[in-house]
């Protein structure tokens, strides 16, 4: 039997296929899709102008600049130059558009609000916020652009819902750059974790979610999770590997002797308490369904206290997560859910996460979000806005369709649906961190306390005797 042959190769076939009546209309609906975004551009050049703009981004061109898009429209550039670098339109009532509409479409109140930044390498220091940052997608420090992004993870889909250009403090102390840049009097210099609680404070509202998450750039700093908790919000945060806790449900040692000040429990390292653990402690959970069978990883939960600034921080719960496969990686986050909420509940938010990942690799593929040429503020609020705007039709029109993204193995029926573009040198990264201790970590203020060095602990042998369940929207 060929590999086609194969039962799941002939279900993937058959997932991949659009024909001509499925995406019959598409540009039509395109044009639908943005009656309710059109009247948030005031001049009727501009809503003519950014009509073209979208259709070049969903477009099949390799490189989804202006330029690009202008030549494939027959149209002058400038005009839609001007439009995306410089225009006189409010980019935040549009993406405040685009939250309404996704709140008509996917609300659910067992969503996830996830967070996460993502890097676009500059070779020139002119564009707004560049500087020497941690990329990522290069592995290591370099010239960039950092953007911090929020997107909604529910039942019916994703989508993304908010976005903030990272300015650093060289540059918002920067009076001639500023101007050069055109950076708001208003915008001033502000940690990643303080852009982050702004998104929420914009978003959260308007949209129902259960839990906020996101990678250890958000979990590390403790004012972070102090501001999540006095906002009412419960958050299932990544933190490093190198994080300090105290064991709350460990007994603590005797006193010597039976006299003196009673004894407390020492910090350790999560990594280090993790290794001292039983192998019984782990519950096997599946996740989802992923491309290459079912994801399943296993976890274990505990009571905690991590410090805040210079004092003890109130408890949490420390989440360990170990994938399944040849080389386990371990996976540790804080939680502030009460001791009645299900490890498996917890795992399954912590996993969201993967959701914006899928709106990166979207963005980047589809919808040009790193092909822009513009340095100013503006202009780099303006087009990523544009991008998602593109991404949320993309999505909206999957629904319709009733498929999954087929990447790069889609089937392009009829005119308006295309293959991904090709990734360009200029394009955005997966930027975690992961447990580097030595990363740098932009922007995240106070962190949590740390033990010097970075020194790995072995995950325990593996044993046959776990307990399995399932970790899914109902």
């Amino acid at each position: 039997m060929s590999l086609l042959d194969h039962p799941q190769a002939q279900a993937l076939l058959a997932d991949a296929v659009l024909t001509p009546e499925a995406v019959r209309g598409c540009q039509d609906r395109l044009t639908d899709f943005l009656r309710r975004y059109l009247p948030r551009f005031r001049r009727i050049e501009q809503r003519a102008n950014v009509v073209l703009v979208l259709r070049g981004l969903l477009s099949g061109l390799q490189r989804k600049t202006c330029e690009p898009i202008a030549v494939e429209a027959g149209v002058h550039r400038k005009p839609i130059q001007f439009l995306v670098g410089a225009g006189k339109w409010d980019d935040e009532a549009v993406m405040a558009e685009l939250r309404r509409h996704v709140a008509e479409e996917l609300a659910d109140e067992r969503a996830v609000l996830v967070l996460d930044a993502t890097t676009f390498p500059k070779s020139g220091d002119d564009s707004c916020g560049v500087g020497r940052q941690w990329c990522g997608r290069l592995g290591k420090q370099e010239n960039c652009q950092r953007g911090i992004f929020l997107a909604y993870a529910a039942r019916g889909g994703y989508a993304p819902l908010d976005r903030q250009l990272y300015l650093p403090k060289d540059w918002a102390d920067d009076p001639t750059r500023r101007t050069k840049t055109h950076v708001p009097e208003a915008i001033v210099f502000r940690e990643g974790w303080r852009i982050a609680a702004d998104l929420i404070r914009r978003c959260g509202p308007d949209l129902p979610h259960r839990w906020v998450t996101g990678d250890d750039e958000f979990g590390r700093p403790a004012q972070f999770r102090a501001w999540l908790r006095g906002e009412g919000e419960r958050y299932v945060l990544d933190v490093p590997c190198d994080t300090i806790v105290r064991d709350r449900e460990q007994d603590p040692p005797a006193r010597q002797g039976g006299r003196g000040r009673g004894r407390v429990v020492p910090w350790c390292r999560v990594d280090a308490w993790v290794a001292r653990q039983p192998e019984t402690r782990w519950t096997r959970l599946t996740v989802r369904q992923g491309e290459k069978g079912p994801l399943r990883v296993d976890a274990m939960t505990v009571r905690v206290r991590t410090k805040l600034e210079q004092r003890i921080g109130p408890e949490e719960r420390l989440v360990v997560m170990r994938t399944v496969e040849a080389e386990p990686r371990i996976h540790y986050a804080l939680s502030n859910a009460s001791a009645e909420e299900p490890l498996e509940e917890l795992v399954r938010a912590r996993f969201e996460r993967h959701r914006i990942e899928e709106v990166f690799e979207s963005a980047k593929q589809e919808t040009g979000l790193g092909h822009y040429e513009v340095r100013s503020w503006v202009g780099w609020h303006h087009h990523v806005t544009l991008s998602l705007l593109a991404l949320w039709f993309l999505g909206c029109e999957r629904r319709r369709l009733g498929g999954k993204n087929p990447g790069d193995h889609g089937v392009a029926g009829a005119r308006g649906v295309h293959s991904p573009a090709t990734q360009s040198g200029s394009e955005c990264g997966s930027d975690r961190v992961g447990d580097h201790a030595g990363a740098s970590s932009q922007g995240v203020g106070s962190d949590l306390s740390l033990v010097p060095g970075d020194q790995v602990v072995p995950a325990p042998p593996r044993s046959p005797r776990y307990q399995l369940k399932t970790c899914s929207f109902p």
